[in-house]
């Protein structure tokens, strides 16, 4: 599986962002999908997964109820909405699968390149 995360950009605090992560390969519809980040100094942290089947999804509790997670598995495609950002989101993001939809970056077997997000207060 190959993935491409795309969408970052510089934004303003209270702005939105949709990140996309595109895949490449048929067994894409079988992994879950993780979504991760890493700012400047810091160490990559979890931010959000989805099962395979799109069913299950899961947040870090920071971004709970202003990120969302979803796929479209026709489309080999996963998303991140991210609503009212923060400062403290800039990060570089990237999308990892795995058989699971495990919060640990270990756990995950394939990763796309980062795509930079900037929120500026």
């Amino acid at each position: 599986v190959q993935l491409q995360a795309s969408g970052g950009g510089l934004v303003q605090a209270g702005d939105s962002l949709r990140l996309s992560c595109a895949a490449s390969g048929r067994t894409f519809s079988s992994y879950a999908v993780g979504w991760f980040r890493q700012a400047a100094g810091k160490d990559r942290e979890f931010v959000a997964s989805i099962s395979w089947s799109g069913r299950g999804a899961y947040y870090e509790e920071s971004v709970k109820g202003r990120f969302t997670i979803s796929r479209d598995n026709a489309k080999n495609t996963v998303w991140l909405q991210m609503n009212s950002l923060k400062p403290e989101d800039t990060a570089v993001y990237y999308c990892a699968a795995a058989i699971s939809e495990y919060s640990n970056s270990e756990d995950y077997e394939y990763w796309g390149q980062g795509t930079q997000v900037t929120v500026s207060s």
